[in-house]
């Protein structure tokens, strides 16, 4: 097969979803979780409820694609650092190379996220998600010299617990601080968790 046929493919499959998510994100913000449909997101999207179910289990997932993205890029990223950083350059390194990704996200989204917040399904899909990027985060600590097993863990937890810190106080300040600076700052107070 056509590796441009391939690609082709898979950009349209990447516009798909982003589309469902981003008509999940304008219903729930306009009727609330409680009053949208997939069907209504399909609808939305210009696809059908069947396309929908080959990209998304349900509204909550469509909703949390933009976060399952930004994480995933965040895991890639710090996997692809070269093998001998620590565990907290390779994080530091991260962060900074994903400025200008994380950095541009003003006001609007934190207005977004603080009406998607009040959504207790969302919350705990949320959660859910969250443990599962800090064993991920944990073994790729561990990979990198963080004492295996619980160490590797808290440090991940550490991490992600700055970074959750961090995007609250983002969404309650409605964006004035970079999100980035506030991500700086959090991962600073952490630090002397980290081994050198």
């Amino acid at each position: 097969m056509d590796s441009r046929a391939i690609g082709l493919r898979e950009r349209k499959k990447a516009a798909t979803r982003l589309a469902l998510h981003e008509a999940a994100l304008r219903l729930v913000l306009r009727d609330g979780l409680a009053g949208v449909t997939v069907e209504a997101i399909a609808d939305a999207a210009d696809v059908s409820r069947r396309t929908f179910s080959n990209y998304f289990s349900g509204k909550e997932e469509a909703l949390l694609y933009g976060d399952q993205v930004r994480i995933g890029t965040f895991l890639d990223t710090i996997r692809a650092r070269p093998a001998g950083e620590t565990p907290w350059t390779a994080l530091r390194e991260t962060i900074a190379s994903l400025r200008d990704t994380f950095g541009s996200r003003g006001p609007g989204v934190a207005a977004q996220l603080r009406l998607l917040r009040k959504q207790p399904a969302l919350v705990t899909r949320q959660a859910a998600i969250y443990a599962e990027v800090e064993q991920e985060l944990a073994a790729e600590f561990t990979a990198r010299g963080a004492a295996p097993g619980l160490p590797a863990r808290l440090l991940a937890a550490t991490s992600m617990a700055a970074v959750r810190v961090a995007t609250s106080q983002w969404i309650e300040e409605d964006g004035a601080t970079p999100l980035t600076d506030l991500v700086d700052a959090a991962l600073l107070v952490v630090r002397p968790a980290f081994p050198d």
